[in-house]
């Protein structure tokens, strides 16, 4: 019995050895954008870019933020391993204030879900301070 038990741990063990060698993998330039400090009606739009470093084709299979007031689009086909890709984020900068939202990346990638930020702050150009 005790025989049997360690060959499926050993037979079990190579074969997620297998799986993950033959993965897409993200690598982003940068998990986080920081707009900085913008003004009200400033240009919300900002890249993610990333490379696939695995050794199957990545595809994104949906993008969901964190909040209704930033909207991603994303490379809708697949990236092959050594290819890059890139995920838009568009944030509403009529909002003011700080801005801290997650982007949420559901993929066949081996860390899935991904979760890559933005944060910065919308100044308000009437306030006095």
């Amino acid at each position: 019995m005790k025989t049997i038990l360690t060959i499926l741990i050993v037979v079990l063990g190579g074969l997620s050895t297998i799986t993950a060698q033959n993965t897409p993998k993200f690598q982003f330039k940068s998990e986080v954008i920081d707009y900085g400090e913008i003004e009200k009606g400033a240009n919300g739009l900002r890249v993610f870019e990333f490379t696939n470093s695995g050794t199957a084709p990545l595809v994104i299979e949906n993008v969901y933020s964190s909040c209704g007031c930033t909207t991603p689009s994303w490379t809708k086909t697949a990236v092959a391993p050594g290819q890059s890709g890139k995920i838009e984020v568009k944030y509403n900068t009529t909002i003011v204030g700080p801005i801290r939202r997650t982007i949420t990346i559901y993929s066949n990638a081996d860390e899935n879900p991904k979760a890559i930020k933005i944060k910065g702050k919308v100044l308000d150009p009437d306030e006095k301070s």
